[in-house]
């Protein structure tokens, strides 16, 4: 079993081992990886977008809240970005050829499709030059990527909580209860 950085993991036990570590001091320390805080601002800021929609459709004044909303559309496609980098040093722990890897790239394929949905869903916003009503199909746009959203989440939460990347051995989990 040999992983994308050339290192050689002889058993599923140093595959596992090593993806519970991370690749550098930059992806978070050991048990505590940065990627999922950070994408806690993008699904945020995202799932907010909506919400101002939803009060853009029955306000009577949409204004404040179609505006609101591509600024965090944007806001969450930068989040986006910066937890995408992340996930790609987390990703790099993880030896080819295993359910965790097949895992991880499809969680990350789906995040791809999904920031594009939301690019798409700016550039159909920001193209309607009336701030006077919320942009219908940037919002049905962003409604398919959030469902995307979901999914991908619950394939993050697989990668951590079934498979135990980036998260601390049971040996030091125990300490906790003790």
């Amino acid at each position: 079993m040999t992983s994308t950085d050339g290192r050689t993991a002889s058993t599923p036990q140093d595959a596992h081992a090593r993806a519970k570590r991370p690749r550098t001091p930059l992806a978070g320390p050991y048990g505590h990886p940065l990627h999922p805080i950070l994408v806690t601002i993008p699904i945020g800021v995202w799932i907010a977008s909506i919400v101002f929609d939803i009060i853009g459709f029955v306000a009577d004044d949409p204004t404040p809240f179609v505006v609101g909303s591509s600024v965090l559309i944007i806001i969450g496609i930068i989040g986006a970005v910066l937890a995408a980098i992340w996930g790609l040093m987390d990703l790099s722990t993880l030896a080819a050829g295993t359910p965790a890897r097949r895992t991880a790239l499809t969680h990350m394929t789906l995040n791809l499709v999904i920031v594009v949905l939301f690019v798409v869903s700016l550039v159909a916003r920001l193209s309607d030059d009336d701030n006077d009503h919320v942009n219908v199909f940037g919002f049905v746009v962003s409604l398919i990527a959030i469902i995307a959203l979901l999914v991908s989440g619950w394939l993050g939460g697989r990668l951590a909580y079934h498979y135990g990347v980036r998260v601390a051995d049971e040996v030091t989990q125990a300490e906790g209860f003790r």
